[in-house]
């Protein structure tokens, strides 16, 4: 089975459950409700001023945990261990991925809430030419698109969890109108990415320093909720609303897109089962705790159940994505 991948260092391998190295006992926090103003605390003038809260600049997408069947089947793939194979991590010791083993974990059904794919950001374009020569011997199939900010290349994992490899174009070259990003699905050139990888691209056999998560892109059931959690409670700015054609992407200090939400396949649908492969948990890295503290206040203000601990928030999406809202600098795009 020909396989893409991260190396060992730079993926953490868990079985059964998420850990961060230590025990982590999170407090609950009740929301209470207001019976007399129905299920929110702020009338529309304070709801207006939240919407109106970014989320704090420097936020990022890190770690993100996904669900596999068989976590040797996974670890080779993910770090190259047999002929054939694409590896991909990462030199700094960044960590990327880490992968949860759930024994004879059913694929995420199509038409499900969760993971669409997770997209890991190459340095630079010849980096990921390089990359693309790897995938491309390795016998994987690959997708592809030019979004005019970056140049993206899809490939899926043996438990059809969707990744995306890509570069970005610099800020500069990107077109904003009206608040909002231009973004398309256009071909990307091949030849030439293949070609800059060739001759350009520094040699590696672990993905170059820098590489890191770029964006999340999520299935969810509808576009308006998406809108109104990731939006106004989160605090992410929306870049391109496209909810006509069911997607929404938002992100924080003007990058493209730090989250992608989409209904293609998962208008009104369920979430993906725990016991299914998927996506576990994804953090949100916050740089400053008070960038964290704000965002605390609007889930409390909207009162969005949340479990917390120094420096950590556990919330829920409304689609049960579980993602950590961490204090943690990574980066920036």
């Amino acid at each position: 089975m020909a396989g893409m991948i991260f190396h060992l260092l730079f993926v953490s391998v868990v079985k059964y459950f998420y850990n961060t190295g230590k025990v982590c006992r999170l407090k609950p926090v009740t929301i209470a409700h207001d019976t007399e103003n129905g299920d929110n605390f702020m009338s529309t003038e304070q709801q207006a001023s939240s919407a109106a809260t970014s989320i704090h600049p420097g936020t990022n997408i890190g770690l993100v945990t996904l669900r596999v069947s068989d976590l040797e089947r996974s670890r080779r793939f993910y770090e190259g261990q047999e002929p054939g194979k694409v590896a991909l991590g990462g030199q700094d010791k960044q960590p990327l991925l880490e992968l949860i083993e759930v024994p004879g974990a059913a694929p995420q059904p199509r038409r499900a809430t969760g993971l669409y794919h997770v997209a890991i950001l190459f340095p630079t374009r010849p980096d990921l030419g390089r990359e693309l020569l790897r995938v491309a011997r390795g016998g994987l199939q690959v997708g592809q698109g030019d979004h005019l900010v970056s140049e993206a290349l899809y490939i899926s994992d043996p438990d059809d969890n969707g990744l995306e490899l890509y570069r970005d174009r610099p800020r500069s070259e990107w077109h904003w109108t009206n608040g909002a990003v231009e973004m398309a699905t256009d071909p990307v050139d091949i030849r030439g990415m293949v070609e800059e990888g060739e001759r350009d691209a520094e040699p590696w056999e672990v993905i170059p320093a820098g590489t890191r998560v770029g964006h999340i892109h999520l299935q969810v059931g509808d576009i308006k909720e998406a809108k109104q959690f990731y939006h106004t409670i989160l605090g992410f700015d929306v870049t391109a609303d496209l909810s006509e054609y069911g997607a929404l992407f938002v992100s924080a200090g003007g990058y493209h897109h730090h989250i992608g939400l989409n209904t293609w396949h998962s208008r009104g649908a369920q979430p993906t089962p725990a016991n299914a492969a998927g996506l576990q948990t994804y953090v949100i890295s916050i740089p400053t705790r008070e960038g964290l503290q704000e965002v605390k206040e609007r889930l409390v203000a909207y009162q969005v159940p949340f479990e917390e601990q120094e420096n950590l928030i556990r919330v829920n999406d409304p689609w049960n994505n579980q993602i950590l809202l961490m204090v943690q600098s990574i980066s920036s795009n």
